[in-house]
């Protein structure tokens, strides 16, 4: 049965970087798009950010284009969400999660019903 866990998580000033890891066990990430969502205090949940099985065509919503990079590890089994010029109104839960399909649906308007596995979250702050 596949497991995320996030890691990387944590405070930072307004301008500032953080790189998210989520790692997988119990199954390859070879057959599963990945995709990043995050939830912040009283709003729904939204994604973030998505990459294909194949590591190709990575997806982003507008707000994030350009400042996240999102990226896999196949040796390792883990996914990557590097954030760059972070926001205050950034400061959420952010999620890992996976599904079994080969890409991945537009990040800007998917719901978190299109994926199946998700880890328990970290808490991203961005604040002075």
């Amino acid at each position: 049965q596949l497991q995320l866990v996030e890691s990387g998580g944590g405070w930072v000033q307004p301008g500032g970087s953080l790189k998210l890891s989520c790692a997988a066990s119990g199954t390859d990430l070879d057959y599963y798009t990945i995709a990043w969502f995050r939830q912040a205090p009283g709003k729904e949940r939204e994604g973030v950010s998505c990459i294909s099985a194949n590591g190709r065509h990575p997806n982003y919503i507008d707000d994030v284009k350009a400042r996240f990079t999102i990226s896999r590890d196949r040796a390792l089994n883990t996914v990557y969400l590097q954030m760059n010029s972070l926001k205050p109104e950034e400061t959420a839960v952010y999620y890992c999660t996976a599904a079994r399909r080969f890409l991945c649906p537009d990040m800007s308007l998917a719901g978190p019903n299109l994926f199946d596995s998700w880890g328990q979250g970290i808490q991203v702050t961005v604040s002075s």
